[in-house]
């Protein structure tokens, strides 16, 4: 049997064998990763498992975040469920305490890969309330913060977006519609981008869903004052139910700052990147723009918010093994798990999104070849950025952890979009926050009684 390299840029990623093999067990992977040139990636990672395992078939379903519950609850009842999904962390508690996720297995793979390897803030969100045991592993994550224009501010003697009355006043300073700019850009949709944004307020005020005790505290008045604060910044954000697309309205230098992960790290580096962006095919008050090269230079990022407290928050992705009837199905999608935490198969998938998708194992972080994206993106940021921002991986804030405690009840809470629906009530319908509040306390009593 005869067998060649294939490369993606640097990264060796598979073996390819010429010949006719027929395949013994199939399984499904699902990923939220649902842009086409992830999924040509992804794809391509899923033919080198294949190619190393001519016994087993791989097929690769590309899932919604937002759609993920849903889909797994017919899969679930159609008796279809996949083999390995890839999601939040949030959705990884919720389907482990639904019962759906492998824990067993995850937890002896946690083990194989290197406990010690994974950055501990990002494996305590996969922990099974108890310790020792976990519903999925962290695969990759991101830092969410303000991107905002320095050279803006500065001109406007302005302090960084740092503090509550630090956004608020930058916001109505830079809100200039008439000339079609916007001070901000919060999530208002009722979807995991908004909830993102609120929950990063809400940490900063003290605000929480638990308590360590694992009573549901969410209506009270921290979070009611962060509800209210986040409808009035709301006014100045680019016009409609916004969403993370009108970071188009940053790119083409028509917007003071936003919230977004370091996802958008590449977007703003690079030109090709950014060019779905400088058109005006999301939005009728944009126009076609040519790329800023100097953008990336006058943007600055404030990963932590002060109110009462200092709030960070990020999100952490995971692999999970979904349980099956079948031996071999199991045994298949452990194997696909192992194969994508190998450092070359770790790297490429990571390198689909540089600054984005960071690592969850420090040795992988350091790895000159992670460094080297084929992109050039961290050569644009510089080595020490990038790995300050990895590090903050360890102490990142959620709903989801509270006094070294995860709740599984808050990835159920986050799974049904209870918090992103309460502020497009405050935000868009205009509904009393109070109101909004008690509605979404409600909710939240309805699932934990589930």
């Amino acid at each position: 049997m005869k067998k060649t390299w294939l490369k993606t840029g640097t990264i060796l990623v598979a073996w390819i064998f010429v010949g006719t093999t027929v395949s013994a067990t199939t399984i499904e992977f699902w990923t939220t990763e649902t842009q086409s040139d992830r999924m040509k990636t992804i794809q391509l990672l899923m033919d080198t498992y294949q190619a190393l395992n001519p016994d087993i078939t791989v097929k690769l379903v590309p899932v919604d975040e937002n759609e993920m519950p849903s889909q797994m609850a017919a899969a679930s009842a159609a008796g279809t469920l996949p083999g390995l999904i890839e999601g939040s962390s949030e959705l990884m508690l919720a389907f482990g305490e639904e019962g759906i996720l492998d824990e067993k297995g995850a937890s002896r793979l946690v083990d194989k890969v290197g406990k010690k390897r994974f950055f501990q803030g990002a494996l305590k969100m996969m922990e099974v309330p108890g310790g020792g045991n976990y519903y999925a592993l962290p695969y990759h994550g991101w830092v969410q913060g303000i991107w905002y224009r320095a050279d803006w501010f500065k001109d406007a003697g302005l302090d960084p977006p740092d503090t509550w009355e630090n956004i608020l006043t930058a916001a109505k300073t830079f809100y200039k519609p008439q000339q079609n700019q916007y001070g901000i850009l919060v999530g208002t949709k009722p979807e995991a981008y908004t909830e993102q944004c609120f929950t990063h307020f809400a940490l900063s005020n003290g605000a929480g869903e638990f308590n360590s005790s694992g009573e549901l505290i969410f209506n009270s008045q921290q979070t009611l004052d962060t509800l209210i604060y986040y409808a009035g910044l709301a006014k100045y954000n680019p016009p409609g139910p916004q969403t993370w697309r009108a970071r188009d309205y940053y790119i083409q230098g028509k917007l003071a700052m936003f919230f977004y992960s370091t996802y958008i790290m590449d977007d703003l580096a690079l030109a090709e990147v950014a060019a779905g962006s400088l058109t005006n095919a999301h939005f009728p008050q944009l126009s076609k723009s040519t790329f800023d090269s100097k953008l990336v230079d006058n943007t600055q990022f404030v990963a932590t918010i002060t109110k009462t407290k200092p709030g960070a928050y990020g999100a952490i992705v995971g692999l999970g093994l979904v349980n099956q009837k079948s031996k071999e199905k199991n045994e298949a999608a452990q194997k696909l798990l192992e194969f994508l935490y190998e450092p070359t198969s770790y790297i490429t998938f990571l390198h689909m999104a540089p600054g984005g998708m960071n690592p969850m194992l420090r040795d992988i972080a350091s790895n000159p070849d992670y460094l080297n994206d084929p992109k050039g993106v961290f050569n644009r940021y510089g080595r020490n950025k990038i790995e300050e921002i990895i590090s903050g991986l360890d102490n990142i804030g959620s709903f989801t952890i509270v006094a070294g405690k995860t709740f599984p009840a808050a990835g159920k809470i986050y799974a049904k979009q209870i918090i992103p629906r309460m502020v497009y009530s405050a935000t868009i319908e205009g509904m009393n926050p109070a109101d909004a509040l008690k509605w979404a306390e409600s909710q939240m009593k309805s699932v934990i009684n589930e």
